[in-house]
């Protein structure tokens, strides 16, 4: 499955690899797997409601969540539009 940023996520990995560099290897592993499978079980892949609803969360670390939607790209393919990294209080 293609994977699309969106600047705010992008903004936000920057930021959070900036303080903390060994972040970066566990985010990129965390992107191959979504772009693999965005259900595989080590991501803790969920659906999240209210505010949020149609938007899914996956685990990189204990505090570490990624946001993002499963949506149909410009041919119609499905893709997953990342839209938000960081800790899960600062996410949510």
């Amino acid at each position: 499955m293609k994977i699309q940023t969106s600047k705010k996520f992008v903004r936000l990995a920057n930021k959070l690899v900036k303080a903390n560099p060994l972040l970066d290897p566990k985010i990129e592993l965390s992107l191959e797997r979504l772009k693999h499978n965005p259900y595989e079980p080590s991501l803790k892949t969920h659906k999240l409601k209210s505010k949020f609803d149609g938007i899914l969360a996956c685990k990189v670390t204990e505090d570490i969540r990624i946001l993002f939607e499963i949506i149909e790209d410009e041919n119609d393919e499905l893709c997953i539009h990342l839209l938000s990294v960081g800790k899960h209080d600062e996410v949510y």
